[in-house]
């Protein structure tokens, strides 16, 4: 038994975690065999404890470097069952604790890790992490979370940890398509709807624009292959899987309480020989992966380089709309979704799955591409105005080369012509934004028609107000003040923009440093 002790120890040292797992199980067996077989020797049967209690804690160790959590937690259970205090255990079922976002049940691991003596020979270390999870669980319940420094720091180093965080959401019966998540309140333009920590991802460089075909093969097995273990490895992430469409029978699918998809929400159990339903998890991440680098979204950080899919459960409830309200970051493996522009209570929360700053018949071909059909209100107000020939007029006069400038007008004239709504406009403008940004260009500036059409301004916000902010149209507004164009009005709708693009995870000179505009 001591040899085979010191092997599994070595094997632990040398970080090679599967032969330390069947090293520690076959010192485990021996070590409990000898328990059942001793039991009127207190003082043999008191050292053969304290092995097997070190045994478990060094098992769930390796079992944790593997990501078998559900595994580890189990043996620091057992460990603690012979030592309530025993310090190595408690800071791995911390540290494993933490890993699952389970921050209030990893901060008692770590305050019960202090009652012991061990904890004053490594009390920076445990310091660390009570002040981590400290920090964490307020995040958690708070969504304080912020990015400034590590922004205006330029992306280097680590970005500060996020912590899952669920706001003012459930999810509910959807009217565009099966289940989608709504707002339970009012949310601002920028404010935190969700963080959520990927079940897995996979990224890679791929050359010639993402075009190398066999490349993504390669990638969507890798992927595959990490999901399909995280499920086999925890009950609890094949539950939340599950709880996912794949694409068929979606009225008939169960809605979900959002309880259900907070980390700390119920136990974890792992039952790792359960076979799977392979096929149905193949069928689930074909509609509900998400690739990081999408029109919706931002990738922080040394990931921008790569193109990245991954499967994050609750984000995977938001449908698309052609009005879309929110946006999404990708910060490492965790995905922040913030309001894009202000939520009404009740109002679904959307993302555009495609570039919504095009006219209805490309929407529609796209729409078919992603394999639905949009019925939102800016659909179906185009739908019925482009019976119209006025407007068949202006896209065949953008397509014969019309001067933007003169596009813009006829729009203009026609809108005032159709009494259309304020928010409508917005629609229309976002239609026909490739005219709109090459008449106010800062080449152009919309020189020569004067009067005749709005000011930047005023298409500027009513798109932002229609469709929620946009890059494209952020950096219209950020050209202009490069340019010396604008004042503080200008710079504080460029900050707005940029709040419905980033959040408000970043403040306002870190925001300023993104732009660009930080010695404006």
């Amino acid at each position: 038994m001591q040899q085979l002790r010191s092997k599994a120890t070595e094997l632990l040292l040398r970080e090679e975690w599967k032969e330390a797992v069947k090293a520690y199980s076959h010192f485990i067996s021996l070590c409990q065999d000898q328990v059942s077989k001793t039991p009127e020797d207190p003082e043999h049967l008191l050292k053969l404890y304290k092995s097997l209690c070190l045994a478990l804690s060094n098992r769930a160790e390796a079992r944790s470097r593997l990501r078998d959590f559900a595994e580890a937690l189990r043996d620091c259970d057992q460990a603690l069952k012979i030592e309530s205090t025993h310090f190595k255990t408690l800071l791995c079922k911390g540290k494993i604790l933490l890993n699952l976002s389970r921050y209030s049940m990893a901060l008692e691991c770590f305050k019960t890790a202090q009652l012991d003596p061990q904890a004053n020979g490594s009390s920076v270390s445990l310091n660390g992490y009570l002040q981590k999870c400290k920090k964490l669980e307020l995040m958690s319940r708070t969504g304080a979370f912020d990015l400034s420094e590590w922004v205006v720091n330029g992306f280097r180093g680590k970005p500060l940890e996020p912590a899952e965080y669920i706001g003012a959401v459930q999810i509910k019966k959807s009217e565009i398509r099966g289940r989608g998540l709504f707002a339970t309140k009012n949310i601002d333009a920028g404010t935190l709807v969700l963080v959520t920590k990927a079940v897995a991802t996979e990224r890679g460089i791929l050359p010639d624009q993402n075009l190398d075909e066999n490349a993504q093969l390669v990638m969507w097995k890798n992927f595959t292959e990490k999901v399909m273990d995280s499920a086999a490895k925890c009950s609890r992430t094949r539950d939340l899987i599950s709880t996912l469409s794949s694409g068929e029978d979606e009225d008939e699918l169960v809605v979900p309480e959002i309880n259900m998809f907070k980390p700390e929400s119920e136990h974890i159990g792992g039952y790792p020989n359960e076979k799977l339903d392979v096929n149905r998890i193949l069928s689930i991440l074909d509609v509900n992966s998400l690739v990081e680098d999408a029109i919706s979204s931002k990738v922080l950080g040394k990931n921008s380089d790569y193109y990245g899919v991954g499967l994050w459960v609750l984000a995977a409830f938001i449908n698309h709309s052609c009005v879309p309200n929110a946006r999404r970051l990708h910060v490492g493996d965790y995905l922040i979704v913030h309001a894009s522009r202000d939520i009404k209570a009740g109002e679904e929360i959307t993302f555009a799955y495609f570039d919504v700053l095009s006219p209805l018949d490309k929407r529609n071909e796209m729409c078919k591409t992603w394999g639905f059909r949009c019925d939102c209100k800016r659909c179906k107000f185009e739908e019925d105005l482009y019976s119209r020939q006025d407007i068949r007029e202006i896209e065949m006069g953008l397509e014969r080369g019309i001067d933007a400038g003169a596009a813009v007008y006829r729009l203009e004239e026609g809108m005032r012509r159709w009494t259309v709504r304020e928010r409508e406009k917005g629609y229309l403008r976002a239609s026909f934004w490739d005219a709109c940004s090459q008449a106010y260009s800062p080449e152009k500036s919309a020189k020569g028609w004067g009067r005749r059409i709005p000011p930047m301004d005023s298409v500027v916000d009513s798109i932002a107000e229609a469709v929620g902010s946009d890059e494209r149209v952020l950096k219209m507004v950020v050209e202009k003040l490069k340019k010396g164009s604008g004042g503080v009005v200008e710079m504080e709708r460029a900050l707005k923009l940029g709040r419905g693009v980033y959040g408000k995870v970043v403040k306002k000179q870190a925001m300023k440093t993104l732009l660009g505009l930080g010695v404006l």
